[in-house]
């Protein structure tokens, strides 16, 4: 049964902030390209909350209202001992925490999704561009298709409901995104387009892979009937549903069409830096509450003062070729 709030989290648009995202590390074992550079500097391991900090401040957020969290990293089944973390925190479900989920990779899901399954867990998302081995070697800068194809299995035989997001990439995978989508949904799981986020400096130009949803869209409905969907799951995707695979399909566009109305969500880095908005850098340091004195009441205070910073909207843009990135932050700092 839900636990309901005396203080929930409103910032000053009115919007409640019941989701979560928090990143347990930075660290990740893929190079994807448009995410990070080849030589990322991680952060070092002293600067990362400990598995007991995350599951106070988690509990911290579902004491303010907070029903969905999602564990993010990088990749955060590299974190050590993680498991130790989703069990503790799926205990949680039903007593103020409507759902528990995470996003990865893939590469370490094939031994981990059992005991995700077993905490509570009951979707993931699977970040996945491609099923072509070369083109995945490419974005990725790692050989580990095989082992993502594995972990996506072992989720299925977990009982875990997998969605598959991918990035749409122009000139890279744009003509395989409709196969891609055709293989999901006939493994019956949803897939959700992503427009190419401006955040870090990274050896290639975004800008010459940029592509934009509606025009992916247009190209699908040439072959396909989309019809909108009113299926929500607490993020920014919009779905329709695809007549033709009989699947859902979403669409995340910071660029194209802006998602911000209904913005319901922040996100807490693996240092504790809650960013109330991923497209700006304005921040609040949860740790150094967490860490000084009276630190339950100093938490408290500092998730109110960054819910009443929390802007209207982001600042996301892809001006031009060669241009700086709109934020100087990876979406491994952030959280992804």
């Amino acid at each position: 049964m839900t636990q309901v709030t005396t203080r929930p989290l409103i910032d000053g648009f009115s919007r409640q902030i019941t989701y979560v995202r928090l990143s347990v590390t930075d660290r990740c074992d893929l190079r994807c390209a448009y995410c990070m550079p080849e030589r990322m500097q991680f952060l070092p391991k002293a600067e990362v909350l400990s598995l007991e900090e995350l599951h106070r401040l988690a509990l911290a957020f579902i004491e303010r209202g907070v029903r969905k969290i999602r564990l993010t990293g990088g990749e955060p089944l590299v974190r050590r001992d993680l498991m130790t973390l989703v069990a503790r925190l799926g205990r949680e479900i039903g007593n103020g925490l409507d759902e528990l989920t995470l996003t990865t990779n893939g590469t370490q899901l094939a031994q981990h999704a059992t005991a995700l399954a077993d905490a509570g867990v009951r979707r993931i998302n699977v970040s996945l561009d491609t099923l072509q081995p070369e083109l995945f070697a490419r974005l990725t800068r790692r050989d580990a298709l095989a082992q993502v194809l594995d972990g996506i299995d072992a989720a299925d035989r977990a009982g875990l409901q997998v969605k598959i997001n991918a990035v749409a990439l122009k000139g890279l995978n744009e003509d395989e995104l409709p196969d891609l989508i055709a293989w999901a949904h006939g493994r019956g799981h949803d897939v959700t387009l992503i427009e190419v986020m401006p955040l870090g400096e990274v050896e290639e130009d975004r800008f010459d892979h940029y592509l934009p949803l509606t025009q992916v869209r247009e190209q699908l409905e040439q072959g396909w009937t989309l019809t909108e969907s009113g299926h929500k799951t607490g993020g920014p995707a919009r779905y329709v549903d695809v007549a033709q695979t009989g699947g859902r399909l979403g669409f995340i566009t910071p660029l194209t069409n802006n998602f911000c109305a209904g913005c319901n969500r922040v996100r807490v880095t693996a240092t504790g830096q809650i960013y109330m908005c991923l497209g700006q850098n304005d921040r609040v340091d949860l740790r150094a509450a967490m860490r000084g004195d009276d630190s339950e009441a100093a938490l408290d205070a500092a998730l109110d003062r960054a819910i009443r910073r929390k802007p209207e909207r982001h600042d996301f843009h892809i001006d031009a070729p060669g241009a700086a990135p709109a934020l100087s932050r990876h979406m491994s700092m952030t959280g992804g």
